[in-house]
């Protein structure tokens, strides 16, 4: 995909199982985070962040670029980092857009 991504082609996938290729991992996209404000001035999307649901074991997905694909939808290259989950039966990891 050559066009900036933005929030709307992730909303339809929340919910849905994104599946890391070349990977053992599949989360789903728990949900789309950002604020109503506008866009900055001379940017051309709105901040936003993915976060993804995942069990918690001992092997955490390493942080990296990944092919994303979720069940029935398109495939997505995407930078994913675990993140600080406080809840003992999970991990989440985020991608974040500037």
């Amino acid at each position: 995909m050559s066009e900036i991504l933005r929030i709307d082609h992730f909303n339809p996938h929340v919910g849905k199982i994104a599946r890391f290729k070349g990977t053992p991992y599949a989360f789903p996209l728990e949900r789309v985070d950002h604020d109503d404000a506008e866009a900055p001035n001379g940017t051309t999307r709105k901040p936003f962040i993915l976060i993804f649901r995942g069990p918690r074991h001992t092997n955490v997905m390493p942080e990296g670029m990944y092919e994303c694909e979720f069940e029935g939808g398109p495939t997505f290259s995407l930078y994913v980092i675990p993140i600080f989950t406080p809840m003992p039966d999970r991990q989440d990891y985020q991608s974040v857009f500037n």
